[in-house]
């Protein structure tokens, strides 16, 4: 049997243009395409790898977003613009199916390890191969450029001065030190951009706070909470709660928990839980996109994310998201290495919330 190779790299594909991909996340959000399309995207260009025979396995995934158009009509009541469907065979007029679209300037990221079933042979992805990794980057880009992209269009790439445009893998050193050195070097080809993350630790600080009023609060009220203003009266520095406003005095309103400098939160989809019942054998589904794998239904699990800039991320795991699986809790979901500042060093050390 072979030995896996432990050495990894990082396989950046820079600057894509996607054109029309979903906007539409889940059922309750909207604004960009969830993480779930891009793990989907890795496990697709798994496959391709396998049938190409580049001996790489991509194990974790990251998105930065440098701009961002969603299709919509602007207004007090944003609404998408959609497309009227053809008539149907008898001349009628079809359904229109509400759809979102988004046009995209993105860069993703994805950390690569060797297969460990790929025939005997010296570990690839070691200092001074590069030409190796950059022909694996270019063929990697090629065929990234002829997939879909949360179902949207990739065009081709515009060359931009002073940025780099073309696929390219560096590994990873294993001292930490260089590690973090080398990273500090490669997050600012990423700028100007926004790299989304996870905060499950906001979501759980926010049930926290809604229990001191609420003793029955649910993680849904928290996550409805945090994903909308709450504005209420400020009151001047240093002054009491209860002070009343002096008379002809301005009053200023604002959301006590989004003041300056909490940073740039959304509300997303981080997987899927599986609905009660056990997975129907492969093939008893009609329709089903897969009739060799059990089949579970299932409904969005949700979190809260955050747009931070690459400059401002410690670690290459703060940029990356894999996927993980609960198979007692039946929970399929995407997992964020972000750790905030001032926060235990291991996500294993992070507390947890029901």
């Amino acid at each position: 049997m072979t030995a896996l190779h432990t050495s990894q790299a990082l396989l950046v594909l820079p600057r894509l243009r996607v054109q029309n991909a979903n906007a539409i996340s889940s059922p309750l959000t909207h604004g960009f395409p969830s993480i779930t399309a891009f793990m989907g995207l890795m496990w697709a260009l798994q496959r391709k790898l396998a049938t190409q025979g580049i001996p790489l396995q991509l194990m974790q995934v990251g998105v930065v977003c440098h701009h961002h158009e969603e299709q919509m009509v602007d207004g007090y009541v944003k609404s998408f613009r959609l497309t009227r469907n053809p008539l149907d065979k008898d001349g009628s007029t079809a359904a229109i199916v509400e759809e979102g679209r988004i046009h995209l300037d993105i860069t993703l990221v994805f950390l690569v390890t060797e297969r460990a079933d790929t025939a005997p042979q010296a570990p690839a992805l070691v200092q001074g191969n590069g030409v190796q990794m950059q022909e694996w980057a270019r063929e990697i880009g090629r065929i990234v450029a002829s997939m879909r992209i949360a179902g949207g269009t990739v065009l081709p790439t515009r060359p931009a001065p002073r940025q780099r445009t073309r696929p390219w893998m560096e590994v990873l050193p294993e001292d930490s030190e260089a590690q973090a050195r080398d990273f500090a070097l490669w997050r600012r080809r990423w700028l100007p951009g926004y790299a989304l993350v996870g905060r499950d630790d906001l979501l759980a600080a926010r049930l926290v706070h809604l229990r001191e009023h609420q003793p029955d609060a649910s993680l849904l009220n928290a996550w409805l909470h945090a994903a909308r203003f709450n504005h209420a009266p400020q009151t001047p520095s240093g002054s009491e709660v209860d002070t009343p406003t002096p008379s002809g005095a301005k009053q200023s309103w604002g959301d006590p928990l989004r003041g300056k400098g909490t940073g740039w939160t959304v509300p997303i989809p981080v997987g899927y839980a599986a609905l009660d019942g056990e997975p129907l054998p492969a093939g008893t589904v009609a329709n089903a996109r897969d009739a060799g794998t059990p089949l579970a239904f299932v409904e969005s699990v949700y979190s809260l994310g955050e747009w931070i800039s690459p400059h401002r991320l410690r670690r290459v795991q703060d940029l990356l998201w894999r996927a993980e699986t609960d198979t007692a809790m039946r929970l399929y979901r995407c997992r964020s290495g972000y750790i905030p500042a001032g926060a235990p060093q291991s996500v294993e050390q992070m507390p947890e919330f029901d």
